[in-house]
């Protein structure tokens, strides 16, 4: 591929993207990025040396003018500098970020089925504020920081060319950055096809369940890859059970539970566009008589559920993040005790609760504490089957904290002995 940056819209050749600004760290601070991770925050900068626009390349050095790496700045977030490289003799050129997509997609095909997955999960694979899906031969991309907004062609163009060598036509881009994040680091939201249209509608198969993913209007990039393996999971306990899905979304836990042979399958969701299109794929796999679906707000229907003296062999919770802030996790871990204890109840003596939390700032630590609260309330005994987190095409990176997210338990559920 070429050697090219792309910026205000123009093309240039250039081999080092880097600018000659060097910034320099206060005293004591940097104590994250100097353990690993990938953030540098604006109260941790002493100064910053030549000038520069918001999304260059700057060099990095401690205090003492120790070299600490290169990354982007901008200004305009309290994320101030997002690493890209450690080394100095690891210039970022469009060469070593075509480095970073093949190390990427070689991990990819290492340990997970590659038909469908994330195949760049930003600050994991060491490309921060940038998220890349494949479904099948269509990449959904969701651009989250202006740095790396400025080398998102670059990325893309080296993504097609390594899925090329393993003979995988990509037949369209869609982006999604239509995050609020985005506001933050003072872009706009947008969404929109990169290069040729193309139906937005896509097949894609996982665990033998087949989806139509919905890369234009679908939440996030459309599905939620991340859970893969806890389907499947879910799959060997749900065979001749009476099953509960909550939150079903488009029905993906709920659809496991059906193919795995489940007897009846009552998936719920607020959303009617997200139960519309979980009807669509219980029909796409000839599960319609088996798997119903039904519009409701999980936290008024459990308790109706219980009312009614409703029992489920399986109940599985998979709820949206309750907080996306530090200050709101008081608040979440009521909204977690709350479903977690309603879901319990609803639960045989005996049968199972599958429970999790894709919010970063709900630490594994805090919900094992909420759940065991919540078990405590309703007067119920846990055994812990399963734990899971994220798959690994969501890679966990340690020291960058924030690509740990997903607690996944499963539980049996049984009355006190």
């Amino acid at each position: 591929m070429g050697k090219y940056i792309y910026k205000n819209n123009e093309v240039s050749l250039q081999e080092d993207l880097s600018t000659p600004v060097t910034v320099t760290l206060k005293k004591g601070e940097g104590r994250t990025v100097k353990a690993g991770g990938m953030w540098i925050f604006d109260n941790e900068i002493e100064s910053v040396m030549g000038s520069f626009e918001n999304g260059d390349i700057v060099k990095i050095h401690d205090f003492d003018g120790y070299f600490m790496g290169y990354g982007f700045i901008n200004a305009n977030s309290k994320i101030r500098i997002r690493m890209l490289s450690r080394r100095k003799d690891q210039l970022v050129t469009p060469a070593f970020i075509e480095e970073r997509v093949r190390n990427a997609w070689d991990y990819r095909k290492a340990v997970i089925d590659t038909s469908s997955c994330r195949v760049i999960f930003g600050e994991a694979d060491w490309l921060p504020g940038i998220v890349v899906d494949k479904f099948e031969d269509v990449l959904v991309v969701e651009s989250l920081a202006l740095g790396i907004d400025l080398l998102k062609p670059i990325i893309l163009e080296a993504l097609k060319a390594v899925l090329a060598e393993d003979g995988i036509a990509i037949r369209g881009i869609y982006e999604r950055s239509d995050a609020k994040v985005r506001l933050q680091e003072g872009m706009e939201r947008y969404k929109g096809f990169i290069g040729e249209s193309f139906d937005t509608k896509v097949e894609i198969i996982e665990n033998g369940v087949h989806y139509m993913v919905d890369v234009q209007d679908g939440q996030k990039t459309g599905f939620f890859l991340d859970q893969k393996n806890n389907r499947a999971a879910m799959q060997k306990l749900c065979k001749g059970k009476k099953v509960l899905d909550c939150f079903t979304h488009t029905g993906s836990f709920a659809l496991n539970a059906g193919f795995a042979g489940a007897s009846s399958v009552l998936g719920v969701d607020a959303s009617q566009l997200g139960v519309n299109q979980a009807e669509e794929n219980a029909r796409l796999n000839g599960l319609e008589d088996v798997v119903k679906f039904q519009c409701a707000d999980v936290f008024e229907l459990l308790p109706q559920l219980e009312e009614k003296g409703e029992q489920f062999d399986v109940v599985i919770l998979d709820p949206p993040a309750f907080t996306k802030s530090r200050q709101a996790t008081k608040n979440a871990v009521k909204g977690y005790r709350e479903i977690n204890l309603r879901g319990m109840k609803l639960v045989k003596d005996g049968g199972f609760l599958a429970t999790c939390s894709c919010s970063h700032f709900m630490d594994p630590e805090l919900f094992a504490k909420t759940i065991r609260e919540a078990a405590r309330g309703a007067h119920k005994r846990l055994r812990q089957v399963e734990f899971h987190t994220q798959a690994p095409d969501h890679p966990i990176l340690w020291a960058a904290d924030e690509s740990y997210y997903l607690k996944f338990y499963v539980f049996q559920v049984c009355e006190e002995k």
